[in-house]
């Protein structure tokens, strides 16, 4: 039996942000690292730069300027599937783990700001997403498979996962319609959060603070958008995590970081 250490970062580019992929690629000895907002089309992802910190098999789905995942992994992986939900294009990628576990990397919409889908077609997006999103799984997927599930997940479904559910109820990613939806699809497999697995639902748990607020840590109004799943055949494999919020002090930071769970395979 092996240990895999296993993390998921919303990095806002990964060509801007390669230095800090590799620093926390290296410095926390990830096996796999899977990519959100990778935000380079497939012909210029930085396989070289990748390979040269250890991440010899990359996969990837991009597009130029904005979305796109990507895995960067030590060992080698097969990739499964690239979905397209809403037909829209690059916000999910799938590898197959030592040829027993699947790895979901999703970047779902993040809705605009205005939670109406009479006025705001993006939140409507958002929905039909998280509707496609279920209704794949329902149907190509069961309980007794071995999958993680990973990524952007762009709602923040408990209480504690915002700073102030009160204030936040009517803000996208926080909303009832996101929450149900999202729940929907958890309770579908029977998905365990695993970072609400380590830590207690009555702890605040952020993974994302935004630019707009530059005292972040000290104001520490963050959101817990980015997630790992793991269905119940892995339960007792997962046996930790943590969420990186010293890269949210990186010169230059994504507003989001790195989620990392390990894995007994």
């Amino acid at each position: 039996m092996k240990k895999l250490r296993i993390a998921t970062w919303n990095i806002n580019s990964i060509r801007l942000r390669f230095e800090q992929v590799k620093k926390v690629f290296q410095e926390q000895n990830l096996d796999i690292l899977a990519l959100q907002e990778i935000k380079v089309m497939n012909e210029l992802f930085p396989l070289d730069d990748c390979a040269q910190i250890g991440a010899k098999y990359c996969y990837f789905n991009g597009q130029k300027s904005y979305n796109g995942v990507a895995v960067l992994s030590r060992i080698p992986l097969k990739e499964t599937l690239k979905l397209n939900f809403c037909k829209e294009d690059a916000r999910h990628i799938s590898v197959l783990i030592d040829d027993q576990i699947e790895l979901h990397n999703f970047y779902i919409p993040a809705g605009g700001d205005e939670p109406d889908i009479n006025i705001n077609p993006k939140f409507a997006h958002k929905l039909l997403y998280l509707e496609e999103m279920k209704l794949w799984f329902a149907q190509h997927r069961k309980t007794t498979d071995k999958m993680l599930l990973v990524g952007d997940l762009n709602i923040a479904p408990f209480e504690h996962d915002v700073w102030s559910s009160k204030q936040l109820r009517k803000v996208v990613s926080h909303t009832q319609p996101e929450i149900d939806r999202l729940n929907d699809i958890k309770s579908g497999l029977d998905w365990i959060d695993v970072s609400r697995k380590f830590v207690p639902l009555d702890q605040k748990l952020y993974s994302w603070w935004s630019y707009r607020n530059p005292g972040w840590r000290e104001n520490d109004k963050g959101r817990r958008l980015d997630q790992i799943w793991c269905t119940k055949p892995l339960d007792e494999s997962i046996i930790g995590s943590n969420i990186m919020r010293e890269t949210r002090e990186y010169l230059q930071p994504s507003d989001h970081v790195p989620v990392i769970c390990e894995v007994l395979i």
